[in-house]
């Protein structure tokens, strides 16, 4: 008995130490994720408490107000930015996705690598150079800045985005059910269509949701492309606003109005995109709960 006192005492201090050092490690990583959320939570407050007060009516259904006119909104900017970004939507998600079923369910050689490559330099690739890539190709060619253009350098952002994200996601969707439907004879298209795709659904569309994000937010390349513009337009061949755009404009304006119009557009932008990132982030842990 007296052997076994002094090793129960070490059992009883190591299992103390052990609570310790851990209670201490979780004390100091919920400490780091509070800092983490203090400078979002700073930067929420502070655009919300600059912005709140040129938020009416008049601000989502009226275009741009002349220097010195009272009232006004930025309708033509909002507008643009969802022609701009939906004619986005249309030409990357299918190439993006289409180039995520090849690299998924049939790339193998040099030329998958040659693509996985191309996407993960594009991911880096700063957005004011896609800009000016566009601009020296489209914008030159077409003699005019327009929405289209500016959609090209968006989809040139987003491909990438949306190509390796379908990558990795309809790669979580398990072998078992694609033999299982290849061994009852099923076409491999069929397969891809009827089951992979179907299962990896809400995956895909969290990458989109990002993708879209990340496009609503682009400044430089719209800046290159689309030039902007005062009055709506609806032609995407012609010059159009943006409200990244818009922001920037305004925000550098030595027309005091001018700034309340920058602080409600960037309210505007930061709800769409905070609801698009956290709308994807719940699909995202929905979608790995559900392939498990």
């Amino acid at each position: 008995m007296s052997d076994m006192t002094p090793m129960h005492a070490w059992r009883e201090r190591s299992v103390a130490t052990r609570k310790l050092r851990s209670r201490v490690f979780d004390t100091f990583m919920w400490l780091t994720g509070v800092i983490a959320l203090v400078p979002l939570v700073l930067i929420i407050s502070y655009v919300l408490l600059k912005g709140i007060p040129a938020l009416n009516a008049d601000f989502f259904t009226q275009t741009a107000p002349p220097p010195g006119v009272p009232g006004g909104g930025l309708a033509q900017a909002m507008v643009g930015s969802a022609m701009i970004v939906g004619i986005g939507i249309v030409i990357s998600v299918p190439l993006g996705i289409l180039t995520a079923i090849y690299l998924s369910e049939y790339g193998r050689g040099k030329l998958a690598s040659v693509t996985r490559f191309v996407a993960e330099i594009l991911l880096s690739t700063p957005s004011i150079v896609a800009g000016a890539f566009i601009w020296a190709v489209v914008v030159t060619a077409m003699h005019s800045f327009s929405a289209m253009a500016g959609s090209i350098a968006l989809t040139v952002l987003m491909w990438p985005i949306i190509t390796r994200g379908a990558e990795e996601t309809l790669r979580l969707v398990p072998d078992d059910l694609r033999e299982a439907a290849l061994a009852l004879g099923v076409p491999r298209w069929r397969v891809i269509l009827s089951i992979v795709l179907p299962t990896a659904g809400p995956g895909l569309f969290t990458v989109v949701m990002l993708s879209v994000a990340r496009g609503l937010g682009e400044t430089a390349p719209i800046l290159l492309t689309a030039l902007g513009n005062d009055f709506m337009n609806l032609n995407p061949a012609q010059p159009t606003d943006a409200v990244p755009l818009r922001i920037y404009n305004y925000a550098q304006s030595p027309i005091v109005a001018w700034h309340d119009f920058a602080w409600g557009g960037a309210i505007v932008l930061l709800v769409v995109v905070l609801t698009l990132s956290i709308g994807a982030r719940i699909l995202s842990d929905r979608q790995q709960r559900r392939l498990r």
